[in-house]
C-alpha cells in the first residue's frame, strides 16, 4: 500500500513524508494552508473534521482542503501515515 501511494503521488508531482505516533497521542487543532492527502499505512488515528470524525485504518486515505481545520486521535495500536501536500 505505501508504494501504491507514494508512486501515485509522485507520479502527481506531489513529495511525500511519512510519521508515526504511539497509541492515544493527540494532536490539538490546527490547519494548514495547502491540501493535504493523508494515506493509513498501519494501525488507526481518527482525525476531527468540521463535517464530524473520520477514522483511517491501514490503506485508507483522507483530503483535507486548505484551512480545514482538524485535530486528531491516535487509535490504540498507533499509527503510521504517509501524506503529500498540494
Amino acid at each position: 500500500m505505501s508504494q501504491d501511494f507514494l508512486a501515485e503521488m509522485g507520479a502527481a508531482g506531489r513529495s511525500t513524508t511519512t510519521w508515526s505516533n504511539g497509541p492515544g497521542d493527540r494532536y490539538a487543532t490546527h490547519s494548514h494552508p495547502y491540501r493535504k492527502t493523508l494515506c493509513c499505512l498501519s494501525g488507526s488515528i481518527v482525525f476531527h473534521v468540521p463535517d464530524g470524525d473520520v477514522e483511517l485504518r491501514a490503506g485508507e486515505r483522507l483530503v483535507l482542503e486548505p484551512g480545514t481545520p482538524h485535530s486528531a486521535t491516535v487509535g490504540p495500536h498507533g499509527v503510521r501515515c504517509a501524506e503529500a501536500h498540494g
